[in-house]
Order: C-alpha cells, then sequence, then structure tokens
C-alpha cells in the first residue's frame, strides 16, 4: 500500500453507538481511538529491539486507556482515580505525553522507515469507520487530536456543577472555571501546533485522504472553540465580578462572537447524517447565536449609558436583538441536546445564565420605558417594533487570548543507540 491512506471496517469492529451522553457543556467530536499495530512485524529487522519495544509498549498503553476513556467519555460519572493516582483522562493525557517523543523518533529516521508501519485509528466523524495511513507524521497528527480532545473532557467535567459543604447548592466554583480557561487554551495550542507544524509535512495527495476529524478546517474550528470557550468563562468570571466594568463585559462578549462566528466559518462540511457530525454542527449553531445574545446585550446597557443622539433609540435595538438571539439560543440548545447521541444541559451558570436572568427583564423595562417616553412626546400607540431600527452594528476589537505554544518534544534520547 506504500504511504497512501485506505478506510475500511475490519471483520472484528463495531461502530462505537453511544445512544446517550451525560451533561455537555463542552463539546468534542469523540475521542478518536488508535488500534493495535504490530511494531515488531514492521521494525523488527530494522531497529533496536529496546525502540520497538518501548514503541509497541507505549502505544499499547494509549491504546487500552484511550478505549477505555471512550466507552466512558461525557457519560455521568464520580471522577474516576486509578491505582496510580490522578483521574483517568490526566493519565491517558501523561501517556500520550510519554509516546510522543518515541513516536517522533520514527519521523524522524525517514519516509522508508516510517512508511513501514500503517497506522490505524478509528474516527468518529467520518463516514469510513477506521483510517489507516502508512505515515508517522498522520500517527503524530492523531496523537495531538486526542490530546486536545482530552483537555476539552477534563474541561467538560470540571464545568459540572457540584456541591459543596456550605450549604449553598450545587454550582460550578470560581476555581473550576478558572482551571478550564487553562485547558482550553493548552487544547488550542496542541491544535494549532498539529496544524501549523504537523499538517504541512503531510503531502497535499495524502491530505485529501485524511478523515474529517483531521481536516484542516475541523482543526482550525476546535482550535477556535477552545478560545472561544476560554473567553466564555472569562466573561462569567468578569460578570460575578463587581469590579468588572460594563466596558470590560461588552468587550468579552464581543471577542466570543468573533471567536465563534470564525469557528463557524472555518468547519468543514461535516457528514450530517452521522450523529457526531449533526451534533458537532448543532452546538456550534448553539454556542454562536448565545453569543450574538451577549454581545447585543451588553452593548445596549453601554449605548443605554450614552447622551448622544439616537442612544436610547439604538439601545432598544440592541437589547431586542439580544431577546431574539435568547429565544433562538434556547431553540438551538434544545435542537443540540436532542440530536443523537442524546445529551443533557447541566443547569446553567456564568454567562448562560446571566443572559437567562437578565435579557428578559432588561428588553421588558426598557422597551416599557421607551414606548411610554414616545407615546408621551408623540401621542402615538404605534407599536415599538416598528419604531426602532435595526440593531446596531457592534463594535470589532482584536482577541486577546491566544492558543498556548506549545512545540513538539524532542525525540527520545532512546533513538540514538539504536
Amino acid at each position: 500500500m506504500g504511504c497512501g491512506a485506505s478506510k475500511w471496517r475490519g471483520p472484528d469492529v463495531r461502530q462505537r453507538r453511544l445512544s446517550s451522553l451525560g451533561e455537555v457543556v463542552v463539546f468534542l467530536p469523540g475521542l478518536r481511538i488508535p488500534r493495535n499495530i504490530d511494531f515488531s512485524q514492521t521494525l523488527g529487522d530494522h531497529l533496536d529491539k529496546s525502540v520497538v519495544e518501548r514503541l509497541t509498549t507505549l502505544r499499547a498503553r494509549v491504546v487500552v486507556m484511550a478505549t477505555q476513556e471512550s466507552a466512558t467519555a461525557l457519560k455521568p460519572r464520580r471522577k474516576v482515580v486509578t491505582r496510580h493516582g490522578g483521574s483517568s483522562t490526566a493519565n491517558l493525557l501523561q501517556a500520550l505525553e510519554e509516546y510522543l517523543p518515541v513516536l517522533l523518533g520514527l519521523v524522524e529516521e525517514g519516509t522508508e522507515l516510517g512508511n513501514k508501519v500503517h497506522f490505524v485509528w478509528a474516527n468518529q466523524e467520518d463516514v469510513a469507520e477506521e483510517t489507516s495511513m502508512a505515515d508517522p507524521w498522520y500517527e503524530v497528527l492523531s496523537v495531538l487530536h486526542l490530546m486536545a480532545m482530552v483537555c476539552f473532557l477534563q474541561a467538560n467535567t470540571l464545568l459540572h456543577p457540584r456541591s459543596y459543604a456550605d450549604g449553598q447548592g450545587p454550582r460550578v466554583s470560581e476555581e473550576s472555571r478558572q482551571a478550564t480557561v487553562d485547558l482550553f487554551l493548552k487544547a488550542a495550542g496542541y491544535l494549532d501546533s498539529a496544524i501549523h507544524h504537523v499538517l504541512t509535512q503531510i503531502p497535499p495527495e495524502r491530505r485529501r485522504e485524511l478523515p474529517v476529524d483531521l481536516a484542516e478546517g475541523n482543526l482550525k474550528a476546535l482550535s477556535l472553540q477552545g478560545l472561544s470557550q476560554g473567553v466564555d468563562m472569562q466573561l462569567g468570571l468578569a460578570i460575578d465580578n463587581p469590579k468588572a466594568t460594563l466596558a470590560v463585559k461588552r468587550r468579552l462578549a464581543c471577542e466570543m462572537l468573533k471567536c465563534w462566528k470564525q469557528v463557524k466559518d472555518s468547519i468543514p462540511e461535516l457528514p450530517l447524517s452521522d450523529g457526531w457530525g449533526k451534533k458537532h454542527a448543532l452546538f456550534v449553531k448553539w454556542k454562536y447565536v448565545e453569543a450574538k445574545a451577549a454581545a447585543y446585550y451588553f452593548h445596549g446597557l453601554i449605548l443605554d449609558e450614552a447622551e448622544t443622539e439616537n442612544a436610547e433609540e439604538m439601545a432598544i435595538a440592541a437589547l431586542q436583538a439580544s431577546g431574539e438571539f435568547l429565544n433562538e439560543s434556547k431553540r438551538a440548545s434544545e435542537a443540540f441536546h436532542a440530536a443523537p447521541p442524546a445529551s443533557r444541559s447541566p443547569a446553567s451558570f456564568g454567562t448562560t445564565k446571566y443572559l437567562v436572568d437578565m435579557i428578559p427583564k432588561d428588553v421588558q423595562s426598557k422597551v416599557q420605558r421607551y414606548q411610554d417616553l414616545y407615546t408621551q412626546q408623540r401621542a402615538s400607540n404605534m407599536e415599538v417594533s416598528k419604531i426602532i431600527a435595526t440593531p446596531p452594528p457592534l463594535p470589532d476589537f482584536p482577541l486577546a487570548l491566544s492558543p498556548e505554544d506549545y512545540e513538539l518534544p524532542q525525540s527520545d534520547p532512546l533513538w540514538k543507540g539504536s
């Protein structure tokens, strides 16, 4: 088969169909799972035995741990602590980090040796169930993608409301939300590195054979999703901070919208007949519309404080738009959670809870105030919707968040003796 890719279903492989998920705050399009391969058959006559054994041991550990994690990913469960200490997701991430330097030694050995091994991974969003590619860069790309998805999975767990001993009821703590910002930026960093330093190593003709999970647009969309949800957490923390100004909140809301717009524009056309692909597209739609509601809401509040001509009319138009987008986001959320595999939305917190609580109340009060004033001044009973212009343009702010810098590690010193 040379260097080419093939997509196929093994006779002993069944499609990993989950009928339902647990509570979803952070969507990840499943976990791509490596299949077992025998390095000794292809590399036994070309490499030192210790290198072959090390590659085999480390990859086999990733296969076992990733398979176990995939079976329970996003499902409701208590945080699992392994006998080695730490959570199962943290241990999977560590296993991937330990495998990568040894794998990169195979990359450095050159095309002839590296292309002897056919790396097989199970796909989630692609129509084909598995992709086999005789290219170690495909393996590196798959590892980085999995590392990023593990970070998303960790963030999703942290954002589930939990009970504390203070009797205030379940909630998502400030510490948990702050921790997820780091996880989102780390995931974005892995994906950014995959796009700029790994995908470029795969020839264009072979790149076209990659599963949709690893398409450049999908990798970029997932990296931007990490930034988007990181900004979402920052906005929620600003909302809870009495010292945060309205201008700061508007800036964060506009940045979040800008990020989700880029996600929407970057994501490739997914196979919507497949559960994961349709659910992924619905998640992006939901969060994009919710970001619109946040941006117009905070922009409307700032306009409401302005004393310029037509400021009040523009404020009402922005606030009315926020209410419409909030209602649309609720419908989009319901569609996302209902799409297979079905999921549940945890109790709202942070930005979402604030918008749900405040937008209907503020829109009603400010529209009524405007209508009363208009009636007094014009002695007219016209509907407000007929006298208010289209929503004003939102300000454009540069994105403050960026992916965490990530550089591929040096190859394992074990290779120097091979």
